[in-house]
């Protein structure tokens, strides 16, 4: 009898897990939401898809976990939370997203019950069908409880006796992770490479929003403040030059999955996803619906 409510058990998480990933929406249209650990997070590895998704009229929120008000060689607290908020602000602007900070202090952030409750609100409030946050494994410890956080989020963004003020969704979102260059305990896999190359002045017009990072902390702790062009036309080419990244093999493969080898061969830019273990778990055809930009 054990044994057969175990199996009962074990298969409703299954069917929980491998639901159709469709629009939460009755009108069809796919709701995105990104989260980071830090101000300008999101716009760095979601910023080109993001722009992609709402010149095509798609609703995207980028979320901050913390305030940011520990990163900057000069400025901290309230001083440069409030500074930091308004280029999240100005960047929200610059490529049609909205962008909220929770205040959670930066540098600090812990996976508590709490900040837990607070990102399941933002994904039910937000409605979300995608939801993309970091992995678990990275060298920040905000990045690291972020994907934490998020992953605790995950199934019980439709249980709905958990935060109950705010209506469970009714169908679990997909859930991604940004790309990073970690590998260990396992290296990231590209499942999703949007290109980005039509769009990419947008995201670098979004980082170039986040001044106090962009021009003047990320240089400062990385010992190449003195490359910083003053002039802003060259500050922006720098900055588009600095963050353009790299195609490695295995994202063109992905590239050539989603686009075919002819376009692919156009690439500049591109920005790459894995899909999670937890939430729903998209086929190629679902994934293709909730990216429209794909092969385009």
């Amino acid at each position: 009898m054990r044994t057969i409510c175990h199996c009962l058990i074990a298969s409703i998480f299954f069917l929980i897990f491998i639901q159709t990933a469709s629009a939460q929406n009755a009108d069809g249209k796919i709701r995105i939401i990104m989260i980071g650990a830090h101000p300008d997070d999101c716009d760095e590895d979601g910023g080109g898809t993001a722009a992609l998704f709402a010149q095509m009229g798609y609703a995207v929120k980028f979320v901050s976990v913390t305030n940011g008000d520990a990163g900057h060689q000069t400025l901290k607290g309230a001083e440069l939370a409030k500074r930091r908020f308004a280029e999240t602000q100005e960047a929200g602007k610059r490529i049609g997203v909205v962008y909220d900070v929770l205040n959670n202090h930066d540098g600090l952030l812990m996976p508590t019950l709490d900040v837990r409750l607070a990102i399941i609100r933002k994904i039910r409030e937000w409605n979300a069908d995608v939801v993309i946050a970091p992995r678990p494994n990275d060298y920040h410890p905000d990045h690291r409880y972020t994907g934490v956080l998020v992953q605790d989020a995950a199934y019980m963004v439709a249980v709905p006796n958990i935060a109950p003020d705010v209506p469970a969704l009714k169908k679990n979102p997909v859930f991604l992770y940004y790309q990073d260059r970690f590998q260990k305990p396992n290296p990231f896999r590209p499942d999703i490479v949007v290109d980005i190359t039509a769009v990419y002045d947008k995201k670098v017009s979004a980082l170039d929003a986040h001044e106090s990072q962009m021009y003047e902390w990320l240089p400062w702790i990385g010992h190449y403040l003195d490359q910083v062009p003053k002039d802003k036309t060259e500050r922006i080419k720098w900055l588009a030059k600095q963050r353009a990244g790299t195609i490695n093999a295995e994202m063109r493969a992905s590239l050539e999955k989603w686009y075919g080898k002819e376009k692919t061969s156009n690439v500049k830019y591109a920005e790459a996803f894995e899909v999670c273990e937890y939430g729903t778990q998209p086929t190629d055809a679902d994934i293709k619906k909730l990216f429209p930009m794909l092969g385009k």
